[in-house]
């Protein structure tokens, strides 16, 4: 099989076990399936889990488009006339309660050809993040020890350096703080003299499944936890932050919107509740203020 089959049959299998996963830790909501098709090549499956009994809103889409290569790709890589083929898994998880983090992950493949068919690049991309509303160290250090512990059985310059990646990307440059505690973020990991693209992918395939054991202990450890009204009011003013970061920054969303893509699927990511607060400062000395010098000044948890 060829990388693209392989690596796209994981992303719907992926896909499967995570929403099955989360369906499990929810008890009580359930995802629901929209196929749909792009104009151009390919389609995609989005689902979501809307107000279930942990997840307030939550997306786990795989796209498997191909085509003619976008304008702004076109204008990147200095090519008039090109077809290109990219699947991927991209997820967001909003649950209701303050104490659960809000998580993010997506996994990516991309393959370009010149006008006659020819392979001329393909590279690998991806990773997780977590956005803690309140600060758990435990949490943050399993979350960060479960993605070193993928990154070094491939490669022990993964972790840190993905790491950094994730902490620089994942930055809302207009408030000065992170947008959570980070995680791993790689990007155009092509075929290099040190690393196969099949190693690449075993890397991505590995990372993807890890997801699971990173993410659903710490929904366990906090799903039936009490939370205050004030507490609720201050997980949407941090959603506000993830909002900022979406539209003003990601590199994904701008992607998907300047070259038309389908815009459902495109803003999923958004939560269902959010608000902004003029001038909103936390109170010195409080677990909200401990959570912002850490956004401020990211921290090595693994």
């Amino acid at each position: 099989m060829s990388i693209k089959a392989i690596f796209e049959a994981h992303i719907f299998d992926l896909q499967n076990r995570i929403c099955k996963g989360l369906e499990h830790a929810d008890t009580q909501g359930q995802f629901v399936e929209d196929q749909w098709q792009r104009d151009g090549g390919g389609g995609g499956k989005t689902r979501i889990l809307n107000n279930g009994k942990v997840i307030e809103k939550g997306g786990v889409n795989v796209s498997v488009v191909h085509g003619d290569l976008p304008e702004l790709f076109k204008e990147k890589f200095k090519v008039d006339e090109a077809t290109f083929y990219a699947c991927g898994l991209s997820l967001v998880i909003h649950p209701k309660s303050p104490k659960v983090p809000t998580v993010h992950a997506n996994w990516r493949y991309f393959e370009m050809y010149d006008k006659v068919g020819n392979l001329k690049t393909a590279w690998f991309g991806g990773g997780t993040d977590l956005t803690p509303y309140y600060l758990d160290e435990e949490d943050a250090k399993h979350f960060h020890q479960v993605n070193k512990n993928v990154c070094d059985k491939h490669d022990t310059s993964y972790y840190t350096n993905f790491k950094k990646e994730c902490d620089t990307y994942f930055y809302n440059s207009h408030r000065d703080e992170c947008r959570g505690i980070g995680g791993i973020f790689f990007d155009y990991q092509r075929e290099n003299d040190h690393k196969s693209i099949q190693e690449i992918m075993n890397f991505s395939i590995d990372s993807g499944n890890a997801f699971l054991e990173a993410y659903l202990p710490i929904v366990e450890k906090h799903k039936n936890e009490s939370y205050t009204p004030e507490e609720k009011v201050w997980q949407e003013i941090r959603r506000g932050r993830y909002v900022e970061f979406n539209l003003l920054h990601d590199r994904g969303t701008h992607f998907g919107i300047k070259t038309k893509g389908r815009i459902e699927s495109i803003l999923m990511s958004l939560p269902s509740t959010v608000r902004w607060e003029y001038n909103h400062k936390p109170k010195l000395g409080s677990p909200e203020e401990q959570l912002i010098e850490v956004l401020k000044n990211p921290v090595d948890w693994a």
